[in-house]
């Protein structure tokens, strides 16, 4: 199939050549055939019949490659056409018996307020960084809750039918998530089938950034870019093994939550897009090396994100997965300006030279502020689609059904409630 934009020119230039068809002529009307100016009517007619036969074949031939025997050969085709993101239109029913659709089409803000709100990830969506902790979280190898949070923000401005279960934590990877799966300590086991909203900011981890940085600041000599880019190699197969992780999480998200609204949070740009100066140790070039690892491993997760959503699209399925772009969130804030919405290097004791803290590059308050505004832009308009949601889980969600799922089958404190 073509790419978008790269329609194959053989069909239109058949199309605007080919003449139309000439209205048949009535015997008695019909010249007779051993006239000389019958001749050439008759020479062009052949051509002609060629040609409406040329047309008639590629327009099979197009019918064929534009009606896939499958429906994941429609959402293939489709979501290629528009870069990975499935069209506006509704798809029409494809048997008799979906003419009465088990789906409600609801608005971007309905689809994703109707249930509970779950939101999961790493230190970026725990906010960590942010100060206001959760007592019980702020300890050594705890999650780093923030009351500054976005998940928290997004919380007191929607009016949730049911209620925010806040479960994102500091040094989580998307290999932890996963591997935690069946137990008390999981996030994903946070999900439940009626949450109509899931957040989720996960891979900074799995990539190793802060250890990237970390190698690129505390160096030696100091002034060796090679040490910094040098990681490439390493960096190009985590990316490459993260996208397995994240499809994989995004489908056990998909299978406990089938109607709900999957936000998918990059990552903030660090530096500024054009560094003034050095950071630190850190070069010019050091600066903008970082900020294009950064955007590459954001489009990858982007990526991922609008495959997963394509066939749940072309499945006709309900809920979405939506990639929100934080890249340029903290633009003129990054973590050298004078109002920086990150946080910066820890200077240790005189002599104790620099230190890169739990804390250092994570977003500030008012940097968490900054990223929810994306994803409220997100939940009120949508994805580049149509969004649906069962009629079934709409009829039967009530308060005291939210209120039961709140936390998953494995909290312990359902547990300790229910002994």
């Amino acid at each position: 199939m073509p790419a978008r934009g790269d329609e194959p020119d053989k069909p239109e230039e058949i199309s605007e050549k080919a003449p139309e068809q000439a209205p048949e002529e009535s015997p008695e009307e019909a010249p007779a055939a051993e006239e000389p100016e019958a001749a050439p009517s008759r020479r062009r007619r052949g051509p002609r019949i060629a040609t409406l036969v040329s047309v008639a074949m590629v327009l099979v031939l197009v019918a064929a490659l534009a009606v896939p025997s499958s429906r994941e050969g429609l959402q293939s085709l489709w979501c290629g056409v528009v870069g990975g993101v499935c069209p506006e239109d509704e798809l029409p029913p494809i048997s008799e018996e979906e003419e009465t659709d088990w789906r409600v089409r609801l608005a971007p803000e309905e689809a994703a307020l109707w249930g509970n709100y779950v939101a999961l990830g790493d230190s970026y969506s725990s906010g960590d960084g942010a100060g206001d902790y959760d007592p019980e979280t702020a300890v050594k190898g705890g999650c780093w809750r923030s009351q500054n949070a976005y998940p928290r923000i997004i919380e007191e401005e929607f009016a949730f039918a049911g209620t925010l279960a806040f479960y994102a934590c500091s040094s989580h990877k998307g290999s932890d998530l996963l591997g935690e799966i069946g137990t008390p300590e999981s996030q994903l086991e946070r999900v439940t089938e009626h949450t109509s909203l899931v957040t989720l900011g996960i891979g900074g981890n799995d990539l190793g950034f802060i250890p990237v940085l970390r190698t690129c600041i505390v160096r030696m000599p100091l002034l060796d870019s090679g040490v910094c880019t040098e990681q490439d190699g390493d960096i190009e197969k985590r990316m490459d093994k993260f996208e397995e992780t994240l499809t994989t999480v995004l489908e056990e998200i998909r299978d406990r939550a089938p109607d709900a609204r999957v936000l998918v949070l990059g990552y903030p740009r660090m530096f500024p897009e054009e560094p003034p100066t050095m950071y630190y140790t850190l070069t010019v070039s050091d600066q903008l090396w970082l900020n294009e690892v950064a955007e590459e491993f954001n489009d990858r997760i982007r990526d991922v994100a609008y495959r997963v959503d394509g066939r749940v699209y072309g499945s006709r399925s309900t809920g979405s997965v939506e990639y929100v772009n934080t890249f340029s969130a903290l633009s003129g804030h990054e973590v050298s300006a004078e109002d920086a919405w990150l946080n910066g290097i820890v200077l240790g004791p005189f002599g104790g030279g620099l230190r890169v803290d739990r804390a250092s590059f994570h977003p500030t308050a008012q940097g968490q502020l900054s990223i929810a505004d994306r994803v409220r832009g997100q939940i009120e308009e949508g994805p580049e689609r149509v969004l649906h949601v069962s009629r079934e889980t709409l009829e039967r969600v009530d308060e005291e059904l939210l209120l039961s799922e709140l936390g998953g089958p494995l909290d312990p404190v359902r547990e300790t409630d229910a002994s």
